[in-house]
């Protein structure tokens, strides 16, 4: 199964295909930072909540990349299972370095500040725990939409694209609007605001958080397995 992540991993990049997400991810980051210094927390839960569109589009790229006779030659020679979890895993490898270079580059071109004296804001060492926490559920949960609107499940680019952008609007718009069925999608811009508040979020809201996140994407691999064995 790890030959078979990186065999795709290398045919991803290789390919050329992972220029433009990396490019959007270059102009989203330069957007975001680019007006001085933020609040650790506050930037970097902004930020996973900015890439989660992106690093969908990702994966359902990385997992379009294989020709469909090749993907169906690896069901055959190592099993759906842990051929459906190579590309998975590649996905989240690929996600996860770009996760890295979120929350690095903005530390080397000072986008992120410390609370200011007297401010009731997190400290720049559990600002960045929490942003690592942000973007890692941002990347779950983007893996599982960028593979349910992924070629193997959608068959054909029209209906993948509509997936992807509106599974990417709706996090975002019913994000925003929760009184509205928030369990609908990913708590991605409720985990934003929870580290907008300033102070340093409850346990219990981050655990919340994360069950909701990690629900919501076995819901969605649930649903992106069942129709792949049925597509296949």
């Amino acid at each position: 199964m790890i030959a078979l992540a990186g065999m795709r991993l290398t045919g991803f990049f290789r390919g050329g295909r992972a220029l433009a997400p990396l490019i959007a991810v270059l102009v989203v980051l330069g957007v975001l930072y680019g007006g001085g210094a933020s609040p650790a927390a506050t930037a970097y839960g902004y930020s996973a909540a900015a890439l989660f569109p992106i690093l969908a589009w990702l994966t359902k790229v990385l997992l379009d990349t294989e020709p469909d006779v090749q993907r169906r030659l690896a069901r055959l020679a190592v099993g759906p299972v842990r051929e459906g979890a190579a590309g998975l895993l590649a996905a989240l490898v690929a996600g996860a370095a770009v996760c890295a270079v979120a929350m690095v580059v903005p530390l080397l071109f000072h986008g992120i500040r410390g609370p200011e004296a007297g401010s009731t804001e997190s400290s720049l060492g559990v600002g960045i725990a929490l942003g690592v926490l942000a973007h890692l559920l941002s990347l779950v949960a983007a893996a599982a939409l960028g593979a349910v609107a992924g070629r193997a499940v959608t068959r054909r680019v029209l209906p993948g694209v509509a997936v992807l952008v509106t599974g990417s609007i709706l996090a975002i718009v019913l994000g925003l609007t929760s009184s509205f069925a928030p369990w609908l999608v990913p708590p991605v811009m409720a985990t934003a605001r929870a580290l907008n508040a300033g102070a340093t979020p409850a346990t219990g809201t981050l655990v919340q958080l994360t069950a909701w996140s990690l629900a919501w994407s076995a819901v969605a691999l649930t649903t992106y397995g069942f129709l792949r064995r049925a597509r296949s």
